[in-house]
C-alpha cells in the first residue's frame, strides 16, 4: 500500500430533514377560509397523511437500516485506537415527525448519541431561510429552539452549526459566533475558495473564534447523485474505490456531507448503497494516514489555513444547484412574493403572544415550500421536481400562498390588527423615533407600558393615539375614549396609566367579541 506523509481526517456528516408538507388542493377545491377551531389549523394546512407515508417509507428504507449499520460499526471499532465516527444534522421538524410517526426511530438516534462517537450539529429548528432575513432575531430564536430540542430529546448540546442547506455569508457567520458555536459548515465552492482547497479549516471574515469547514461537494456528490448512475464512467462505486479516492485527496480534513436519505431512499437498497455504507468505514481505516473524526474535533486539531470572505451584499452561498447560492429559494418572483408575505407577518405574530399562531407561522417558513417553487430547468430543475409533491412550481406557489393568506386572515382577525402600524416618537423628526412599532391593540398596550413617557405625552398632545384607533384600527369607540383622555389635564405617569387601562378594557371587550365570533373561524 502506498505510504503517505500527511494525515487526513475524514468527516462524514448526514443531513436529516423531512418537512411538514402543505396540503396541495385546498385552493382549487374552494376550501380555504373555512370556519375551523384554531386547534384544527395544523391538520388543515399540512398534509399529515402524505407526511406519514413519506416518513414511514424513508424510515424503513433508510433511517432504521442505516442507523443500525452505523451502530454496529461504531461498536465493532470502539476499543480500537482509530474509531468509526460520524455526525448528524437533524432538523427540528424531522424530530417532531419522529415523535409523531415512530418514536422507535428517535430511540436509535439516542443510541447513536450515547456511543460518544457521533456529533450532532445545530441548525434552525424549522429548517428555514430565516438567516437571510434582514433582521436576525427570528433566526436566533429558531437556533435556540433547536438547541433546546437537541438537549431535551437526545441529551446533547451541539457546539457546531450547519445552516439550512449550507446557506452562508459573513453576517450569518457573525451571528453564529455570537451564539457561542465553535464552527460552521459552508459549501466548498470555487467562487469563494478560488485556488484554495476545501479540505482545510478556515476562519470567517469578521469573526475572532469561529472556524469554517468546507463541504467537499465533488466527493459528496459522487455518493449522493452518482452512486447508482449506470452512465457514470466510475460505476459501480465500491467502498474500496471510494476509500482510495479519499486516500489520494490532499488536505487536513475531507468533509463529506450528503442527505441521509441517500442511503436507501434516493438510492434504493437494491443498488447496494447499504453495503457501501457498511464497508466504507473499514475501507477508510485500512489506510494508515486516514482517520475518521467529527467537525468539533477537526477545528480543535488544525490551525486555520486562511480566511473566508462572503459579503452579505453579494447574497449567500449554499449547496443547492449549479449556482450554489440562494436562488434555489429566492430566484423568482413567486418565491419572493411568498418570502415577503412570510416576513411581513412577523411583527403581528409576535405581538399576538399566541404559541399556536407562532408555531404555524414558523411551519410556513420551512425552506422546502420555497424550494418547490423553483422554475429553472435542466438538471437542477429535475432535482427540485424529484423532491416536490406538486405537479409544477406554479402549483406549489398557489397552494403555499393561498394557505398563507388564509392564515394571515385568521391571524389579523384574532389579534385585532390595524391597517397600518403605530410608530412611537418622543418629538418631531426622524432622530426622535424610538424604534418601537406596533400593529395590534395588544402590542399597543405592551409598548405603552415600556415606552419613554415623553412619547406618551407627545402623541397624546397631537391626537395621534385617537387618530390611529379611528383610521387604522377602525374603532371609533376607542378613538373617542382616547380623545377624551388626551384632552384631560393628565400628564406623565398618570396619563400613561389612564391610556393603558382604557386600552386594556377595550381589548378585553373586543377579544370576547372576536372569540365568540371565531369559536369556529
Amino acid at each position: 500500500m502506498e505510504v503517505f506523509d500527511a494525515l487526513s481526517d475524514v468527516v462524514f456528516v448526514f443531513e436529516v430533514h423531512q418537512p411538514h408538507r402543505l396540503r396541495r388542493n385546498l385552493f382549487w377545491e374552494n376550501k380555504i377560509f373555512k370556519r375551523l377551531k384554531k386547534g384544527d389549523l395544523f391538520a388543515y394546512y399540512f398534509d399529515n397523511d402524505v407526511n406519514r407515508e413519506i416518513f414511514k417509507r424513508a424510515a424503513q428504507k433508510c433511517y432504521f437500516p442505516s442507523n443500525q449499520i452505523l451502530l454496529e460499526l461504531i461498536d465493532k471499532h470502539k476499543k480500537q485506537k482509530r474509531k468509526v465516527k460520524v455526525s448528524f444534522s437533524l432538523s427540528g421538524v424531522f424530530l417532531e415527525q419522529c415523535e409523531m410517526f415512530d418514536k422507535d426511530l428517535l430511540e436509535t438516534f439516542k443510541q447513536l448519541a450515547e456511543t460518544g462517537c457521533v456529533e450532532f450539529l445545530n441548525q434552525t429548528y424549522y429548517h428555514s431561510v430565516s438567516s437571510l432575513y434582514p433582521e436576525k432575531n427570528e433566526f436566533i430564536e429558531q437556533v435556540k429552539l433547536h438547541q433546546q430540542a437537541m438537549k431535551c430529546l437526545l441529551g446533547c448540546v451541539p457546539t457546531f452549526f450547519e445552516n439550512t442547506e449550507l446557506l452562508y455569508n459573513n453576517a450569518v457567520a457573525k451571528v453564529v459566533e455570537q451564539l457561542g458555536f465553535k464552527g460552521i459548515f459552508m459549501e466548498g465552492v470555487e467562487k469563494v475558495l478560488g485556488d484554495k482547497s476545501p479540505n482545510y479549516v478556515y476562519t470567517a471574515k469578521g469573526c475572532e473564534k469561529l472556524r469554517v469547514l468546507m463541504r467537499n461537494y465533488k466527493l459528496t456528490d459522487d455518493i449522493g447523485f452518482r452512486f447508482s448512475a449506470r452512465w457514470w464512467s466510475e460505476w459501480p462505486l465500491t467502498a474500496d474505490k471510494y476509500a482510495r479516492w479519499l486516500a489520494n485527496t490532499h488536505g487536513h480534513c475531507i468533509n463529506i456531507f450528503p442527505d441521509y436519505e441517500t442511503f436507501g431512499e434516493h438510492h434504493w437498497p437494491e443498488t447496494g448503497i447499504h453495503s457501501f455504507l457498511r464497508h466504507l468505514p473499514e475501507e477508510i481505516l485500512k489506510w494508515e494516514h486516514l482517520n475518521m473524526a467529527t467537525p468539533s474535533e477537526v477545528v480543535c486539531k488544525y490551525a486555520p489555513a486562511s480566511e473566508i470572505d462572503v459579503p452579505e451584499t453579494g447574497g449567500a452561498v449554499s449547496w443547492a444547484d449549479i449556482e450554489r447560492d440562494s436562488s434555489g429559494w429566492l430566484g423568482n418572483a413567486m418565491q419572493w412574493a411568498y418570502y415577503t408575505s412570510l416576513r411581513r407577518l412577523e411583527p403581528i405574530v409576535k405581538e399576538a403572544g399566541d404559541e399556536e399562531f407562532l408555531k404555524l407561522w414558523r411551519y410556513f417558513q420551512t425552506s422546502d415550500h420555497l424550494y418547490y417553487m423553483y422554475t429553472a430547468g435542466g438538471a437542477p430543475g429535475e432535482v427540485h421536481s424529484y423532491f416536490s409533491p406538486f405537479q409544477s412550481p406554479m402549483d406549489a406557489f398557489v397552494a403555499a400562498q393561498a394557505l398563507l393568506f388564509d392564515f394571515e386572515n385568521r391571524l389579523r382577525l384574532a389579534t385585532l390588527t390595524a391597517n397600518e402600524p403605530f410608530l412611537f416618537y418622543t418629538n418631531v423628526g426622524k432622530e426622535n423615533y424610538t424604534g418601537v412599532m406596533v400593529w395590534t391593540l395588544k402590542g399597543f398596550i405592551k409598548a405603552l407600558e415600556a415606552i419613554d413617557v415623553k412619547a406618551v405625552e407627545f402623541h397624546s398632545m397631537r391626537g395621534d393615539f385617537s387618530g390611529w384607533a379611528e383610521h387604522s384600527l377602525r374603532d371609533k369607540i376607542l378613538a373617542e375614549q382616547l380623545k377624551a383622555i388626551c384632552a384631560s389635564n393628565l400628564r406623565g405617569e398618570k396619563l400613561r396609566k389612564a391610556i393603558i387601562n382604557l386600552a386594556k378594557k377595550r381589548f378585553r371587550k373586543l377579544s370576547r367579541e372576536v372569540e365568540e365570533a371565531t369559536k369556529l373561524f
